[in-house]
């Protein structure tokens, strides 16, 4: 059995998916451990069924697989989260304290848990978003990742849990489907596009958000992840930037490719939400630390997304 077993909670999730097939890419099929609510059709490798609020169910898998690294994505995300707060709030981190815990209990070398720009509020500043501000988010699934950030620390400074994170902005990728985000209207417009359907918009025109292509995130996700233990000093969350765009942007770069794509703005509660984050982020600790640099911008990206969702149009 391998020595450096690893465990992806949340594996049929928009990041999970993507990192799952990457991880399988670099340690084999049989050194990652899936798990998800349910299986999935035509899925390769290594799964487990697994509800990560059920604690002893997740130190069973740990235990059967002699898992050392644990890839944490599962929870709710920010504009699904806000119609159940509560639910929201005892589910996210009854997940990230059965992770941390299991962990401590069960020798786990490394845990990722994986942060967001929604820790951020109206007290932060919006241009180049530094690494160490106030936090105030304006959501429960903020709250719960800004409160993650710091039991993060605390598991690595009481307990040696080297716990790493990443402070995601909004992630673009043309392999799944959104997961109920707030900034997910930047994937749903490309499908929209190649389906010849016109998009309506839940933000304003000029709503500027960072975001990052899919295949920048989850190298990022790794390079945290395999990067000496030395060389990471934040062990709250580090910023992590690459690009930022208003939906009207991103329109226009649609059209370039799609010159009769048509899109219309109706702002709803999502707005709100996304007028308390911010525009732009300093990564310059990740860039420092462990080399973190992005390699796409929006014009590459959008490029990429049609031709992507085209081929599997074909398909």
């Amino acid at each position: 059995m391998s020595k450096n077993k690893i465990l992806i909670i949340g594996a049929h999730g928009q990041i999970g998916t993507v990192l799952t097939k990457e991880l399988q890419e670099i340690y084999g099929l049989d050194a990652v451990v899936a798990s998800d609510l349910k299986p999935k059709s035509g899925f390769s490798g290594v799964f487990e069924i697994l509800d990560g609020t059920d604690f002893e169910s997740l130190q069973a898998i740990v235990q059967k697989h002699e898992i050392k690294q644990i890839y944490h994505l599962a929870a709710i995300l920010s504009a699904r989260g806000e119609q159940a707060p509560l639910d929201t709030w005892e589910i996210n981190m009854k997940l990230m304290f059965n992770v941390f815990e299991v962990a401590r209990l069960n020798q786990v070398g490394k845990v990722f848990f994986p942060s967001s720009i929604a820790v951020f509020g109206d007290e932060a500043s919006p241009i180049l978003t530094p690494q160490d501000t106030f936090l105030n988010p304006a959501t429960v699934y903020g709250m719960s990742k800004a409160s993650g950030e710091n039991w993060a620390q605390y598991y690595f400074t009481k307990y040696g849990i080297d716990i790493r994170s990443i402070r995601y902005p909004g992630i673009i990728g043309y392999q799944s489907l959104p997961g109920g985000g707030t900034t997910d209207y930047a994937v749903e417009i490309y499908h929209k596009a190649i389906n010849g359907e016109d998009f309506s918009c839940f933000l304003k025109k000029d709503t500027q958000l960072p975001m990052i292509f899919m295949d920048d995130a989850i190298r990022a996700t790794i390079e945290i992840m395999e990067a000496p233990i030395e060389s990471i000093s934040v062990r709250t969350s580090y910023n992590m930037a690459s690009m930022s765009f208003t939906p009207e942007e991103i329109a226009d770069s649609i059209k370039e490719i799609y010159p009769d794509f048509k899109i219309e703005y109706h702002p709803d509660y999502r707005q709100e939400i996304a007028s308390k984050w911010p525009q732009s982020i300093d990564d310059s600790k990740a860039q420092e630390d462990w080399n973190w640099k992005a390699q796409y911008d929006l014009k590459s990206m959008t490029a990429i997304m049609l031709e992507k969702l085209e081929d599997k149009n074909k398909i």
